[in-house]
């Protein structure tokens, strides 16, 4: 029997892709259903339901503000249930306010009316419109912090030249992750205040960064994220510029931190020569980036325990020891890393290359073959990108979007070692680790590859990164403090096996 396929669209409907994401992970978890999806209707988001089989010709009409269902389930009983869980799930939040529910501003004109005094507008709307919101917020004297993706970088170098031009912050597009005067936005965890003020092009790299930060006694003034294309060419690094100006001036800022990956040499000289100007410390961490010049006021380091640790003039001399002891496996020598942390994977494949063992990786750092090219070696594969994600949840959202990759290595008798993140804090799923213990002990195996996992996060966050730590522990996965020490425990244990 073929499948059935539903559609229904709702005109004019708008939901958060983070709720949306969540909802259709609900619905695709029913009996029956073999994938689900509830997506707003841009061109993008057609083609990604399109090409996951959900689609029929009503999908195929809704326009960039309309919400699309799509379902495909064995039945038609199957596929109607999925249906009205859907339903359920979108109505619950109208059915739940009632007469009583309080009035909300439905555009960003009726915002500014209603809170006159703020200063900064979020934006997480379908790419396609992003850009537009973004414009009205700068041009109403707000700055502007963009979490939607999907928008062109022409686009966003011409938002961003305006921006400049009225003295208003853009941070994004695609900007997942800050913390302004002690609130966190997005992803982001619950840390301590203090003099520290870091810029990233990085979402897991500024918590993970601002997270040991708090736990070696420090404290964050501000997280300003700039997305993850700001220092391309196309865009020169106008808001990171910005950012370093506004931390410049700030009187809380004591010490900067800059987080990216390495950018063109144009745009690193841009950035390095305002740094110049400062008269405050900063500690440069362009993650895969080779020595450069510095300014006398700057340190460079090259992975994310390092910039935490030199920000609170702390030495890492990065001497990890493992606290493990392994046993060899007949056959197994390879190290796998499956992180739902992009900049997480890069600092990984930073020191598994400086330990000059042959890596290959789907987002590879300078340096390092990407696993298309390459497919040999140990691999890291950063499964938050595009790739694995395209109408699916971010692992950091939905961890059973990893699942199938963490099963196949636990079954793939070449693996020695598992590297995983776990990554909490507000925005991430409630219990990663409980999954990720559910997971490994549902395909347990007697000659098993060894788990090494990190907790990026605090004991502030919902998820309390403790308690995430012992559920790992109990369970026999091997807990390292950082991300980093994860890498290197995992290449000393290589290094001993070989």
């Amino acid at each position: 029997m073929s499948a059935v396929i539903i559609n229904e669209v709702r005109k004019g409907f708008y939901l958060d892709s983070v709720a949306l994401m969540r909802m259709s992970r609900t619905v695709a978890d029913l009996d029956g259903v073999e994938e689900a999806a509830m997506m707003m209707g841009t061109p993008s988001n057609i083609q990604i339901m399109e090409d996951a089989g959900l689609l029929e010709e009503l999908g195929k009409s809704a326009g960039g503000g309309d919400l699309i269902i799509g379902i495909r389930a064995v039945d038609v009983a199957s596929v109607e249930l999925a249906r009205d869980k859907a339903n359920e799930q979108l109505d619950a939040p109208a059915a739940r306010g009632g007469d009583g529910e309080a009035w909300r501003p439905r555009t960003l004109r009726a915002a500014v009316r209603e809170v006159p005094d703020a200063n900064l507008a979020l934006i997480s709307v379908p790419g396609d419109f992003a850009i537009a919101e973004a414009r009205k917020a700068i041009r109403r004297g707000l700055h502007a912090m963009i979490f939607s993706d999907n928008v062109e970088v022409e686009a966003e170098a011409e938002l961003k030249r305006e921006a400049q031009d009225l003295g208003r912050l853009v941070m994004g597009p695609d900007c997942g992750t800050a913390i302004i005067n002690g609130t966190p936005l997005a992803f982001a965890n619950v840390v301590s205040r203090g003099g520290i003020g870091i810029v990233g092009a990085s979402g897991t790299g500024t918590q993970e960064v601002s997270c040991l930060i708090s736990q070696y006694g420090g404290g964050i003034s501000h997280a300003i994220g700039v997305g993850g294309r700001d220092l391309n060419s196309e865009v020169g690094g106008i808001s990171t510029v910005m950012a370093i100006d506004s931390l410049c001036h700030d009187q809380a800022t004591e010490h900067i931190v800059l987080i990216s990956k390495p950018p063109p040499a144009e745009v690193a000289s841009r950035v390095l020569d305002r740094i110049a100007i400062s008269h405050k410390p900063a500690t440069i961490c362009f993650i895969g980036a080779s020595d450069l010049p510095m300014p006398d006021n700057a340190t460079q380091v090259f992975n994310l325990r390092a910039a935490a640790r030199a920000a609170l003039g702390l030495d890492d001399s990065n001497q990890a020891t493992p606290k493990v002891s392994f046993v060899s496996v007949s056959g197994r020598s390879q190290i796998q890393g499956l992180y739902s942390g992009g900049t997480l994977c890069a600092e990984a494949q930073v020191l598994l290359r400086a330990a000059e063992l042959a890596i290959c990786s789907n987002a590879p750092v300078p340096g390092v073959p990407n696993l298309i090219d390459a497919n040999t070696g140990h691999r890291l594969l950063d499964l938050g990108d595009d790739q694995y994600t395209q109408g699916r949840p971010h692992p950091m959202i939905e961890p059973g979007v990893r699942d199938d990759a963490i099963i196949a290595a636990l079954n793939n008798p070449e693996i020695a070692i598992i590297l995983v993140d776990v990554v909490i804090g507000y925005g991430a799923h409630l219990d990663p680790a409980g999954h990720l213990v559910a997971v490994l002990s549902a395909n347990s195996l007697p000659d098993a590859p060894l788990v090494i996992a990190s907790v990026t996060g605090t004991d502030e966050d919902p998820q309390v990164r403790s308690a995430q730590m012992a559920k790992l522990a109990d369970a026999g996965v091997q807990v390292a403090p950082t991300n980093a020490d994860a890498a290197q425990w995992a290449i000393e244990l290589i290094n001993v096996a070989s």
